[in-house]
């Protein structure tokens, strides 16, 4: 079976750099995949992305060695096993707030006896090679989204259900839970003090802590807390980014070497 390289680089004690993929491209994920992130996600939570567009965006990122990952709408199992069985190396599933509300998420990642996924990798398969079904167990990524106030306080129960390989954090999300404005790098010291939680009782139970960044001197930040799988922004965050410095330069007459 095709190695899953997010668990390797956890494995050796690295960072994950995670791509986003928000557009319902093939290209944007085709291009995404081939610049240096360890694994691109698409997301069909908040992204303009359904499951049509999720498979053709699978076999894109499948040209390249970077490890397809999908965020699922909702802790769902029907969608949950589909992602999987189009090929996606992991699922991120948002909003688990508790021990039972892990447990239907990872079971649907899981083949029995560990879960209830059922049997039909249509292109799983063809991905990850002829032994998918005996080596998806261990190979396959269930990552848990904490972006609630419940969900901090019920963090330790979480994070030892089994079979749990991560944890994504939805600063924003989390920020409206704790009564502050919703964005990107939150700031505030009562969700900083979640965040720095949370990241602490990853490393107590051995689960891989993530979070979502919206600039880098924030994912640096987040690195050097402990986090191991952190995403910067998306593919329409960073066409508007370029896009925006790109033209600043261009109308300000610059020709540093860093602009576009």
């Amino acid at each position: 079976m095709r190695e899953n390289r997010v668990k390797t680089i956890w494995a050796g004690g690295g960072t994950v750099f995670n791509g986003w993929l928000a557009a319902p491209s093939s290209i944007n994920a085709e291009v995404m995949a081939r610049q240096d992130w360890d694994s691109v996600t698409v997301d069909l939570q908040h992204g303009l992305v359904d499951y049509s567009d999720a498979v053709t965006m699978l076999q894109a990122i499948s040209q390249t060695d970077t490890v397809p990952l999908a965020r699922a709408p909702w802790n769902e199992p029907v969608m949950v096993q589909k992602l999987l069985d189009a090929g996606a190396y992991g699922i991120i599933c948002p909003m688990i707030n508790s021990r039972e509300e892990a447990k239907r998420f990872i079971g649907a990642c899981r083949y029995a006896p560990d879960g209830y996924r059922s049997v039909g990798p249509i292109r799983a398969a063809m991905y990850a090679g002829a032994d998918y079904i005996p080596n998806a167990n261990k190979t396959v990524l269930a990552i848990a989204m904490i972006e609630t106030r419940q969900a901090v306080d019920n963090i330790d129960e979480i994070l030892t259900t089994p079979g749990l390989d991560g944890i994504f954090v939805g600063p924003s999300d989390l920020s409206v839970s704790l009564g502050h404005a919703a964005g990107f790098d939150p700031e505030f010291p009562q969700v900083m003090a979640a965040i720095e939680k949370i990241v602490e009782r990853c490393q107590v139970h051995g689960i891989a802590p993530g979070i979502h960044a919206g600039s880098v001197r924030w994912a640096l930040k987040m690195q050097a807390l402990g986090y191991r799988f952190i995403t910067l922004l998306s593919d329409l965050r960073l066409i508007q980014w370029s896009a925006a410095n790109a033209i600043a330069a261009f109308r300000a007459g610059e020709t540093r070497d860093n602009a576009p």
